[in-house]
């Protein structure tokens, strides 16, 4: 056996230490396991060399053989399973020298083809307490065993290997970190993207459609659909569809929720991840579907406030592989078209409450308005129909009179027309105008009516309070001549320090309250919306035979 002087180690140990400074510069860790089994081969004159690397459960990950020819690996039966020698070396954190391997009782033997070896230096790779792989040898060239000296110059070159190794798993791993990093911001980019889109349309086909396609372009899919709810039902129709080869994904156009994957999905609330070909091949593709490239298919659940409003579904082909990533970015999506479908569903149904309150207001307006003042034309004529005999004068004045207010109210008419508001004020402050009400009721009907209220006005009275204040007097006196068969009434107006308050109260026959409230008439009931439209409130009391009060009150403005 060849022992080397102090100096030839020393030469040996400096030529190694400048081989291995440019390990640590090596960033691949395949060709990194390579250079080191190719130097440890230089170094220790072996005819075989071979690293190998642990994983995180210590079992063995990469296995880098030296010194044989493609051809010759893939002869054997198998690769290194960790058996014997090198299984041995795994576990122990010393490093194990053989002359003769066949002789070693912790040998496992060969497979078949496997190349004649008999020498054996296997030396651990650590850092710190922790196993990193091993450093094997075998056959030592020109001698019948590896010495001692070899084994010096391997331990120190694995000391080497097993800081290059760190390097290259951490730059590995940076490597990684990079691109889900860069992979995030790509979906945060494109969540944006669509957040643009969900925010600014108000179409719910034309939010699935633009969603589906910049979803698929962007993760390379092979198809996707959307099954939407019907309503509050549980049927889940097919709504958008899109693939490749233009075949429809599921074999059906709707599901029940709970039927097939697509409804259960919608059932649970929770995304499902099917890979086609296995166990858990699911039944409910289109057969045509089977024979495209698809290799996984997925649903996700279109979560909004409400629950699930739809199933957002996709196919991935071999190319492009769901992985947690891209489930996690697909749940995001899905929660996000969930909840804008759910808002372009509320903007709808607010669209057509909308309507139905303008409605009611238009109702309400004609009546208050321009019924009420044909009616009092009417009164007009039925008092001029009186008058005819007793005195015709005053009769055709009555009539003159009648015809005016029809103008008036055509006039009415067409700015209601216009602009779907009945102008009752006539560029008249409340004082005023209720006062010309005043005067038309007691001509009309006869009635005595005094009025009473402030001269200078109602400081801080908004118009639309003030026209709710006029329109409820005019109720309130057209009631009266209605029904009433009253003889006097009193219409008083005042204000406190944040109200202005309406009274009119008759001596009429009155009305039994609970029988009216049952089923309370338009007058009555607009009354009621029109004060607390602008944030007052009416009490009307009413007792058969003891007459009618109706009591309003509105803000009045704090700037004013």
């Amino acid at each position: 056996m060849v022992t080397l002087t102090r100096e030839q180690l020393e030469d040996r140990l400096a030529a190694l230490h400048r081989a291995s400074l440019e390990l640590v510069q090596d960033i691949s860790l395949e060709s990194l396991l390579y250079r080191i089994a190719v130097l440890a081969c230089e170094q220790a004159q072996a005819q075989f060399a071979a690293v190998g690397v642990l994983d995180e459960n210590g079992g063995l990950e990469r296995f880098i053989p030296v010194g044989m020819s493609d051809a010759e690996v893939a002869m054997m039966e198998h690769p290194p399973r960790g058996l014997g020698l090198i299984g041995e070396l795994m576990r122990s954190s010393e490093t194990i020298r053989v002359d003769d391997m066949a002789a070693d009782p912790r040998s496992a033997g060969f497979p078949a083809h496997h190349p004649p070896m008999t020498s054996f230096l296997g030396v651990p790779i650590r850092q710190s307490s922790r196993s990193l792989g091993q450093i094997y040898l075998t056959n030592k060239i020109g001698a019948p065993a590896f010495t001692q000296n070899d084994q010096q110059v391997i331990e120190t070159l694995a000391s080497y290997a097993a800081i290059a190794i760190s390097n290259a798993r951490l730059y590995r791993q940076l490597i990684r970190r990079d691109r889900v990093l860069t992979r995030r911001n790509e979906n945060l980019a494109l969540l944006n993207k669509l957040a643009s889109t969900l925010a600014t349309s108000g179409d719910v086909d034309e939010v699935l459609n633009r969603s589906l396609k910049q979803v698929l372009d962007y993760l390379g899919l092979e198809a996707g659909e959307i099954y939407l709810r019907q309503g509050s039902s549980k049927l889940l129709k097919r709504t958008a569809h899109r693939s490749r080869s233009g075949s429809t994904l599921w074999a059906q156009a709707q599901f029940l929720e709970g039927e097939g994957m697509v409804g259960t999905v919608a059932k649970t609330g929770q995304s499902n991840l099917v890979n086609l070909g296995e166990s858990d091949e699911t039944p409910d593709l289109l057969p045509a579907a089977r024979q495209e490239n698809y290799r996984q298919v997925a649903c996700f659940p279109l979560t909004g406030r409400q629950g699930a409003q739809g199933v957002f579904c996709v196919a991935a082909g071999a190319g492009q592989p769901l992985g947690d990533l891209e489930m996690q970015f697909l749940a995001a999506i899905s929660s996000w078209v969930g909840t804008a479908i759910e808002n372009v569903q509320l903007n709808l149904q607010q669209r057509r409450l909308a309507v139905l309150e303008e409605r009611e207001r238009f109702g309400m307006d004609l009546h208050d308005g321009v019924i009420q003042s044909i009616y009092a034309v009417g009164l007009t004529l039925e008092h001029a129909r009186l008058l005819l005999n007793e005195n015709p004068d005053h009769a055709r004045q009555r009539i003159d009179q009648a015809i005016s207010d029809l103008n008036s109210t055509i006039r009415d008419i067409r700015a209601y027309i216009l602009d779907l508001r009945p102008r009752q004020l006539h560029d008249e402050n409340l004082m005023e105008g209720i006062k010309r009400l005043v005067n038309e009721f007691r001509v009309n009907s006869l009635v005595d009516v005094n009025l009473s209220g402030p001269t200078t006005g109602f400081p801080g009275l908004q118009e639309e309070q003030a026209i709710t204040l006029f329109h409820i007097c005019q109720e309130a006196l057209a009631n009266i001549a209605k029904h009433a068969r009253a003889k006097h009434v009193e219409v008083s107006l005042w204000m406190t320090a944040d109200r202005a308050l309406l009274e009119v109260s008759d001596d009429g026959r009155g009305f039994d309250e609970t029988k009216v409230k049952v089923n309370i008439g338009h007058g009555l009931s607009n009354m009621q919306t029109r004060t607390r439209n602008v944030g007052g409130d009416v009490d009307i009391s009413s007792a058969a035979g003891e007459g009618t009060t109706v009591l309003a009150w509105v803000p009045l403005s704090k700037e004013g």
